[in-house]
């Protein structure tokens, strides 16, 4: 077996930037088994495999130890494959989903993403373990839908922030981190290390949750973010209805084949 794997740097216009994902086309399903060890073995935040659909395709991503359920910067390198080198002619792609049908479109270079729109709700019960391993900082709130959002003072304490990943993995959730940019309208940091991933450069299903959460805050229905990793990311977000739209580039790395006996 022959599988063409394309390396794409996603949410960025540079390359090196972004959040890298590995991109996998294939005719038909192969083993969930296999699609696993080959994640692992890129060692990627995330690796991504699509077979068509009739004109639609299906969509699956996988962290380097588990599956997950949602991938906005994989999805955005896929629709980036489609577009750009494998001669998708059409405007928009239609990816299922086990978050549901999501829609991809593009405006010239900018790839836009239709995706569900998670309001985190804000909790007062929390475990301990949350803030501590994010070195106990100074909080606006904490808030949930799928993952726990920690709303911090400013966009020094986020980009400042320095997690303990021991903790958080023991605790084996998903945590976001954000606040008011100044020169954006939120800034925002991802980490999962209980998913293998302990700080994601970029991360679009963070964003299915941040938008909704900051529109509802300053009442924007257009704004910008950046996402503080090393790497860096810029995310246009809109809230539409009971969806939000996500809009980047990518930026092509490599191609490669993978042979399996």
């Amino acid at each position: 077996m022959k599988l063409t794997l394309y390396q794409i740097d996603a949410f960025t216009k540079k390359l090196f930037g972004g959040n890298p994902a590995a991109v996998i086309p294939l005719n038909e399903w192969i083993d969930d088994a296999l699609m696993q060890k080959i994640a692992l073995e890129n060692n990627l935040s995330e690796t991504v495999f699509f077979v068509p659909k009739g004109n639609d395709f299906e969509i699956r991503w996988f962290t380097p130890e588990v599956e997950i359920n949602l991938c906005g910067h994989a999805t955005l390198a896929s629709a980036y494959v489609l577009f750009s080198i494998l001669g998708y002619k059409q405007n928009t792609i239609t990816f299922h989903s086990k978050s549901g049908l999501l829609y991809v479109s593009r405006e010239g270079d900018t790839i836009l993403l239709d995706f569900p729109s998670w309001k985190p709700e804000k909790i007062t019960a929390y475990p301990d373990e949350l803030l501590a391993s994010l070195a106990n900082p100074e909080i606006t709130g904490v808030y949930r839908y799928r993952d726990y959002l920690v709303e911090l003072i400013n966009e020094e304490a986020v980009r400042n922030c320095q997690p303990d990943f021991t903790i958080m993995k023991k605790l084996g959730e998903k945590i976001i981190i954000t606040a008011p940019g100044k020169n954006v309208d939120f800034v925002s940091r991802f980490f999962a290390p209980s998913a293998g991933v302990n700080e994601d450069p970029v991360t679009g299903s963070a964003h299915s949750q941040l938008i909704p959460f900051w529109n509802y805050k300053s009442g924007k229905i257009k704004m910008n973010a950046l996402q503080l990793s090393k790497r860096g990311g810029e995310i246009y977000c809109e809230q539409k209805g009971d969806r939000v739209v996500m809009g980047g580039n990518c930026v092509f790395y490599m191609k490669g084949e993978i042979e399996i006996s």
